[in-house]
């Protein structure tokens, strides 16, 4: 066993001033149009040279296609496509955060609640600019991922806006844009390259196919995802002629194998759940749009608002609702957002929408207004009448959302429906004038399943309820959503309990037939949200959405709750389910003023394990991290957890300057990530208390090269009370053998067992006289004094209801007489705890009376110089009977009062 004698290490040089954190995010500059970086070989200048004369054809067709492109790229439609709602897309993009490589693998949760997690830890992947998508070198297959309404399809127009336009990419001599929504539509058919390619873009079909060889070609496949084409890499035709006829799936994956036109470049864009489609050894370089960060946010809404006051209302109602600023991060819901408040932010008598669910419900009344103005050319100020005049479309949408299927809609009626199938549903011109339609979002389409769910419930569709098996909506509700493993229910969750509260059923009256108080149910379901999440070891993510579901329906009793735990002083060391941990860390990064008023040690003691770890490592990666100081002492996080923590050390957001993780079990390992964390994150962490633990001699090492490292701000690291021994679970590693004194026996007390054991006889001992023996009060000290943290274990018995204490107590403590200054729990100078006959804790003769279960073994815990004092019953668990903060002014010493004959208490030695 190594033991280490190191007490406290300080950097030997002056501290150095704090280097500052450079920020990883997208500058204003990104969005500079940037220059062009090669010459291209075909442009648009007559003086351009020909020699071949069928260049004077390519000529003629780059021309005819640069404009074409500028033509259908140059406008954005947002909402319903007119010509009032054409935006020019110069005039609106705002630069979206994209970074190389991807947040993490293959991840089966729902969109929605991956993208809130990439919020609340942001990534320190280098951010890449659009236009340098191909770039530095020649890169051949590029793999974009981004989740629903993320702006991969208006960063591909953008792209291509700024080669047609002159300003980008002028190397590239031919872009085609072949989105997969519209190849399922010939999915099935026979087609060569340089026809499909025609088909599509038709100003090519006088090009000679054998030219594609000689210029730089882009083929950008957008929309992996909603493809219904089967790719297949390992079997099927070699295809590496341009004019040879194959199905659309075929030359697809030839193209992206390089068997067909291998000098070409390829683009391919996706949501991340299809990503995987494509076989790894085919793409050059993964790439992940993060949406807006909260910059860009704003940008956006200054460029979409003309009016600035309005645009800063609204930017100020965002930044107030977390939840709706989160969201944010999406750019279809911030055009949602400002559409949605363009039109309430000036009304006095309106109430803002705060939640999802009631941003959703004024979006679904806007779009039925524009609906009404378009086609019937006028505006209901009523909206129980708008909805009243649009109900049959909107519950057969709904219906639609909630199966999924396209055949419960009839796509001419839809049409119709355009004031909600640009925004609820998003119309697509495709080849041969088909037509496609998809949701504007995928939490709109949960939106309208939820509401789907909450009419067929109000309605009494018992068919559709079968869903939950359940008879009461909300409760089954809840369940259902907690069986999925990847959180596929978590919104539609959140949303259909927003849509049970009253003020949403007022807004939605004109499509339930009797809406009817929902009040008492809210009450009941928010009583049994609560109880799962202090109750249950749910996992991290489905607690945040239960904490999310209780601000969904205006129930805020939960987070005050936390609130209140983590200003009072009477918390620290109480236990901690896994989900208030998640709820916690949640509440950590989404509040400023949480982050300022967190008592560090409130963490401490708490039972936390390697589930909360990752919850504070959220916390530490989080953009907006503001926390400075950290306790996690006495939680058994192990290496694992400390790995965890490590990783959000090492992000340059994070902003701790002092954590303290003394007795979590921590070896060489551990102490090896924290290394690793304050080498690539030098410049906070000036404090780390890692005493109790067992770091070897290499974590010893390894930490000491950081202290003594001028570039980095460690300047205190404390190791002392290491060894083997601090490697056990719980209080054990704090364990120390004590025995009794026989000097401070009273005269009828027996000793045996090495001193470990103490019986009232009933009758004088044969000892000799001593001034520290206690003559009156049946009592005896131990020998050792506690200093330190230390923890011992007594078993007790008795024969009647006699009395019997465990106490700690001052050494000049009252020996002589029956005053009350030499009983313990009586007095100033002792703390005790009554077992029998009640169980009570007793300190300067004032009584607490105990609820705990009685038991006949007991633990006590000191920590000597935090002040702490802890007593707990065990048997098959361990249970806190009762804490005391207080300050230690001397030593201390375990001791006992056995106050009848046949009564004993034994010390453990381990």
């Amino acid at each position: 066993m190594h033991s280490f004698n190191i007490l406290r290490l300080q950097k030997s040089t002056a501290d150095s001033p704090e280097p500052s954190c450079v920020s990883l995010k997208s500058s204003n500059s990104s969005r500079l149009n940037p220059p062009n970086f090669s010459c291209g070989r075909i442009g648009t200048d007559p003086s351009w040279k020909r020699d071949d004369p069928g260049d004077d054809v390519v000529h003629r067709v780059l021309v005819r296609r640069k404009s074409s492109m500028k033509n259908k790229f140059e406008s954005i439609f947002e909402g319903i496509k007119t010509q009032e709602n054409k935006t020019f897309l110069n005039r609106i993009y705002t630069q979206l955060y994209i970074i190389e490589g991807e947040s993490e693998g293959v991840n089966e949760e729902h969109e929605v609640l991956q993208m809130e997690k990439t919020f609340r830890k942001q990534l320190q992947d280098t951010p890449i600019n659009y236009f340098d998508i191909f770039k530095p070198v020649e890169l051949r297959t590029v793999l974009t991922k981004g989740f629903a309404g993320i702006g991969k399809t208006v960063t591909v127009q953008k792209f291509i806006l700024d080669w047609a336009e002159g300003k980008a990419n002028q190397d590239v001599d031919f872009m085609f844009v072949l989105p997969f929504r519209e190849l399922n539509l010939i999915k099935d058919d026979q087609f060569s390259l340089h026809k499909l390619l025609s088909d599509f873009h038709p100003e090519l079909k006088d090009l000679d196919p054998k030219k594609y060889d000689s210029y730089k070609v882009v083929f950008i496949f957008d929309g992996l995802d909603e493809s219904r084409i089967p790719l297949s890499f390992s079997q099927g035709e070699k295809i590496s002629d341009i004019t040879m006829n194959s199905s659309v799936g075929m030359l697809m994956t030839n193209l992206i194998k390089g068997d067909l036109l291998p000098s070409s470049h390829i683009w391919i864009t996706t949501r991340p759940t299809a990503a995987s489609q494509i076989p790894p050894q085919y793409i050059n370089r993964v790439t992940e749009i993060q949406g807006f960060n909260d910059p860009q946010k704003e940008e956006y809404f200054r460029k979409r608002i003309s009016d600035e006051d309005q645009a800063k209302k609204i930017i100020s109602h965002i930044k107030t609702v977390k939840s709706l600023h989160i969201m944010c991060h999406i750019p279809v819901f911030c055009w949602i957002s400002a559409t949605v408040l363009q039109q309430m932010i000036n009304q006095s008598n309106t109430e803002i929408p705060k939640t999802l669910t009631e941003m959703y419900t004024h979006f679904l009344l806007t779009q039925m207004n524009m609906k009404n103005e378009k086609y019937e050319g006028n505006v209901k100020s009523d909206p129980v009448k708008l909805l009243e005049s649009n109900r049959k479309m909107i519950l057969k949408l709904a219906k639609l959302a909630f199966k999924q299927l396209i055949k419960e809609i009839d796509v001419s009626e839809a049409s119709v429906y355009s004031g909600i199938c640009t925004e609820i549903f998003k119309e697509e011109s495709v080849l041969y004038q088909r037509k496609v339609y998809c949701f504007v979002h995928l939490s709109f389409q949960e939106f309208l399943a939820a509401f789907h769910m909450f009419y067929s419930y109000m309605s009494k569709s018992v068919e559709e309820l079968q869903f939950f098996l359940m008879a009461e909506l909300l409760r089954g509700a809840v369940h259902k959503a907690l069986e999925s493993e990847n959180g596929h229910l978590d919104l539609f969750l959140r949303l259909l309990l927003g849509l049970s509260v009253d003020s949403n059923q007022k807004l939605l009256q004109g499509l339930l037939a009797r809406p009817e108080s929902s009040s008492e149910s809210i009450t009941k379901t928010v009583q049994h949200i609560k109880r799962l999440i202090k109750t249950e070891d749910l996992p991290a993510e489905r607690s945040i959405n239960l904490f999310l579901c209780l601000t969904e329906v205006n129930d805020h009793s939960l987070s005050r709750e936390i609130q209140e735990y983590l200003k009072s002083q009477k918390n620290t060391g109480t236990k901690l389910s896994a989900a208030h941990c998640s709820a916690i860390a949640y509440m950590l990064e989404i509040s400023d003023e949480i982050l300022d008023e967190l008592d560090p040690k409130k963490l401490s003691s708490c039972s936390l394990g390697v589930k909360c770890c990752e919850n504070l490592k959220s916390v530490l990666l989080a953009e907006n991290s503001s926390l400075k100081e950290l306790d996690l002492s006495n939680n058994d996080l192990q290496d694992s957890g400390v790995e965890l923590l490590s990783a959000g050390l090492k992000s340059s957001h994070c902003k701790l300057k002092i954590l303290r993780l003394s007795g979590c079990m921590i070896t060489e390992t551990g102490c090896c990530s924290l290394a690793s964390a304050l080498s690539s994150n030098p410049s906070h962490l000036i404090e780390l208390d890692l005493t109790y633990n067992h770091p070897g001699e290499a974590g010893v090492k390894l930490l000491c090269a950081r202290l003594e490292d001028p570039q980095c701000a460690l300047s205190t690291l404390i190791l002392e009370h290491g060894g083997e021994t601090r490697m056990k679970p719980g209080l054990k590693k704090y364990f120390c053998q004590l025995t009794l004194d026989p000097n401070t026996a009273h005269p009828h007390f027996s000793l045996s067992d090495s001193n470990r054991l103490v019986m009232h006889s009933g009758k004088v001992q044969p000892y000799s006289d001593h001034p520290e023996r206690f003559d009156w009060w049946a009592q005896v000290l131990c020998k050792e004094s506690v200093s330190g943290r230390c923890y011992w274990e007594v078993e007790w018995s008795s024969r009647g209801q006699g009395w019997l204490y465990v106490s700690v107590s001052y050494k000049g403590i009252c020996r002589k007489g029956r005053g009350h200054d030499g009983v313990f729990g009586r007095n100033s100078q002792s703390w005790s705890l009554e077992c029998s006959p009640t169980l009570s804790f007793w300190h300067n003769s004032i009584q607490t009376v105990l609820s705990g279960p009685s038991s006949s073994r007991i633990g006590v815990y000191v920590d000597h110089s935090a002040g702490t004092l802890a007593f707990y019953g065990i048997s098959d668990t361990v249970t806190l009977l009762h804490t005391v903060h207080t300050t230690f002014t001397q030593p201390l010493y375990a001791g006992f009062f056995v106050g009848e004959a046949d009564y004993s208490v034994r010390l453990f030695d381990k």
